[in-house]
């Protein structure tokens, strides 16, 4: 890169932060209310480092809690940003095209709140170079949470680089060249699939955790990712409709939306399968769905997250099959709603929890978050919200030609230019 390329890429960098931090009163009031809970998070994150994990609730028999319910969703919620590179890449249809970063910003969003969310869970900070590959001890390749590292990092990297690049060529009003995206582009395809795969991986190679010992798992991590990471992205465009000057066709929307009817149908169809599984024919996990469905030993604090998760799905899903889904209306920004926060809770408290109980000893001891948990997984959602608005931001203003490069100015012996004249 030359003296002139290096000029230009820090005028980017410089403008993309001007950009970011500029904007209406609704825009302040929205970043002021996602820092301040970013900053209570942060806080309460100090306290845990400097009092220890009896700060939270988990305990010896219950040692993922929220914190990894967080991180399996939110891994989730990155891979699901491939359900709009398919179509636009795949299937070159030019509507998606024009708003595929939006997924890949997401994704960035995703796995960064991902990995703070294992980061609060370590306990200790001092201790994650553990898991930094070259620097590290890795049990590699027999360990998944090896393969779950590799991956998710991975999958980071090439979504910064698709975005950016494609961001600062049209900063500069330049083509991008095809060699230098869709290679990642097309990677980063399989790449997602393989982030939450491995993930599931991670939870049914377990032996000791017979609830989660079912090939059905990595199938429903990737279905509801399909539900999710779509329904997200449609409230982010609804989101970017409202509040900014760049035109959003409908056409990708509704591919969005056909593309959740499928998936959320799979979804409850695996879901129903399982439970079929667990109750007519019994088994090794079965206590564990005892207690989680309709408690065990008089102790059911997951039975009304289990039972609520349920039914948001059911009704987001039946809502997603209405005429109504597919036009912009309320109906589908709550079929959306529903769908996220019913599939956060099936992957977290539905998922992670009851796998540890009854323990290993058959001991039945309950775990519901502490408020130092809650704390720090809001003020985690509320930082990658801040990235998630920020990056937006920055594309709407370089799609919109709001932020360009100046062009060239003209000199003496360059022919005038008639536009120029006009006022």
């Amino acid at each position: 890169m030359n003296v002139e390329g290096v000029v230009k890429y820090f005028r980017f960098l410089r403008q993309s932060l001007l950009v970011a931090t500029d904007g209406g009163r609704v825009f302040f009031a929205w970043m002021f209310v996602l820092s301040a809970i970013a900053l209570v998070g942060a806080n309460a994150w100090a306290v845990q480092v400097r009092d220890g994990m009896i700060r939270t609730n988990m305990t010896d028999h219950v040692s993922w809690g929220l914190y990894i319910a967080n991180f399996t969703f939110c891994v989730g919620l990155a891979a699901g940003g491939v359900m709009m590179v398919i179509p636009a890449y795949l299937y070159r249809d030019h509507d998606m095209h024009d708003v595929v970063i939006v997924g890949e910003i997401l994704a960035i969003a995703a796995i960064i709140m991902s990995t703070l969310s294992v980061v609060v869970d370590l306990g200790r900070p001092d201790r994650f170079w553990h898991l930094i590959p070259g620097i590290g001890k890795f049990n590699w390749p027999m360990s998944m949470l090896t393969w779950d590292i590799i991956v998710l990092n991975g999958y980071l990297l090439i979504n910064l680089h698709v975005v950016g690049y494609l961001l600062y060529t049209r900063f500069r009003g330049e083509e991008p060249n095809p060699r230098w995206y869709v290679p990642f582009v097309m990677l980063s395809i399989v790449w997602a699939i393989s982030i939450h795969t491995v993930t599931a991986f991670l939870y049914c190679g377990l032996g000791g955790r017979p609830f989660w010992n079912t090939a059905l798992l990595a199938p429903r991590f990737l279905a509801s990712a399909f539900v999710s990471g779509p329904a997200f992205i449609l409230i982010v465009m609804r989101a970017i409709r409202i509040g900014t000057e760049l035109p959003v066709a409908p056409g990708p929307a509704r591919l969005l939306v056909q593309i959740i009817r499928v998936a959320a149908a799979i979804n409850l169809l695996m879901l129903f399968s399982e439970l079929f599984t667990l109750f007519y024919t019994g088994g090794a996990h079965v206590a564990s769905a005892q207690y989680l469905f309709f408690g065990d030993h008089g102790k059911h604090a997951l039975v009304p997250w289990i039972w609520s998760s349920i039914v948001l799905n059911v009704v987001g899903t039946v809502l997603f099959f209405t005429p109504a889904a597919l036009e912009r209306s309320w109906t589908r920004m709550t079929a959306c709603a529903m769908c996220v926060v019913g599939i956060w809770i099936e992957k977290g408290m539905g998922l992670i929890i009851p796998g540890f109980i009854p323990s290993t000893l058959h001991e039945v001891v309950e775990y519901t978050p502490s408020l130092t948990e809650w704390k720090i997984t809001a003020g985690i959602w509320a930082f990658g919200l801040l990235i998630l608005t920020a990056m937006l931001k920055v594309a709407v203003a370089v799609f919109t030609d709001e932020m360009a490069h100046p062009p060239t100015p003209t000199t003496a012996t360059d022919p005038p230019n008639p536009a120029a004249s006009v006022s």
